[in-house]
């Protein structure tokens, strides 16, 4: 059976992904993802296959799914007011649908 859940996509610094977990973890998250992202934005290019002058300054996209709605906008909240007026980084949400809630 398929249950609806909401994803949360952070693209964000590479030096922030522990600051970040714990705010996802603190919110009763089970675990999360993260991957190597690139792209361009308001602050310029970043590319994903090309070594960085500083590694902590390549981005990186991290996803969380969880089952409570209200848990995933109070992670992406405390996100933007912590880090991202000083930091790079977007935050938007998905609805997905998954098969094992009791996973999220």
């Amino acid at each position: 059976m398929i249950h609806k859940a909401t994803k949360v996509i952070i693209i964000t610094e590479k030096l922030l992904i522990d600051n970040v977990a714990k705010l996802i973890l603190a919110e009763g998250a089970s675990g999360y993802t993260v991957m190597a992202a690139g792209g361009q934005g308001s602050r310029g290019m970043r590319s994903s296959d090309r070594a960085s002058v500083v590694d902590g300054l390549s981005n990186v996209k991290i996803e969380v799914i969880v089952a409570d709605r209200n848990k995933a906008l109070r992670s992406i909240e405390a996100g933007n007011e912590r880090y991202f007026g000083n930091y790079s980084g977007i935050t938007y949400l998905e609805e997905v649908d998954v098969l094992r809630p009791h996973k999220f």
